[in-house]
């Protein structure tokens, strides 16, 4: 088994959090991971980039090379795109539909939307809107991570597992908030 994640957003979207998920639920399974993170101006909603690295055999480096991520999740669209030399040609991408406007600048939707409409291998959710609707707001990234279970390899009762683990000590809600956001994750990705 080898994947090569890039979890990408902008300062304070939980991009972390899902790193920290995927990353117990693969220690659990006595697999090999190796992590990087760039923390952009978080604070004032800058990039957010971390590169995670699982295998059932020994990891040599943190980061990963243009054309070898097997997935890209993505808490922003634009962000998505920003990394998409990165993705092998059979890679997939798991994405916010919803833009973070962090910067005057700020493309089109619309042309970003079409830009990831021609790829092969995408699933765009508008993630914020599922978390209010059902209502745990605050975990519109785990409904992200759900939804690329598939892809990066890792059986959906493992992430559940890491998720009691990780959020256990924030209490009961906590934890089984974010266990329905990974539920609505993988039913949406169906």
């Amino acid at each position: 088994m080898k994947t090569d994640i890039i979890l990408c957003g902008v300062g304070g979207q939980g991009i972390l959090s899902i790193a920290t998920i995927i990353g117990e639920a693969a220690m659990k399974e006595n697999l090999y991971i190796k992590q990087a993170e760039v923390h952009g101006m978080s604070q004032r909603g800058g990039d957010v980039q971390s590169n995670l690295r699982i295998s059932s055999n020994p990891i040599a480096s943190d980061l990963i090379a243009r054309g070898g991520a097997d997935v890209i999740i993505s808490m922003e669209p634009m962000e998505a795109l920003r990394y998409l030399p990165f993705l092998s040609k059979e890679g997939w991408i798991i994405t916010s539909s919803t833009p973070f406007k962090n910067i005057p600048n700020y493309p089109d939707i619309d042309i970003i939307s079409n830009d990831l409409a021609r790829l092969p291998h995408v699933i765009t959710l508008n993630i914020e809107q599922m978390a209010k609707d059902n209502g745990v707001p605050r975990s519109a990234n785990v409904i992200l991570l759900g939804a690329a279970q598939k892809a990066i390899g890792i059986e959906y009762e493992k992430l559940e597992d890491a998720i009691r683990r990780v959020f256990g000590r924030k209490g009961d809600a906590i934890v089984e908030a974010n266990i329905k956001a990974l539920a609505l994750g993988r039913e949406a990705q169906k």
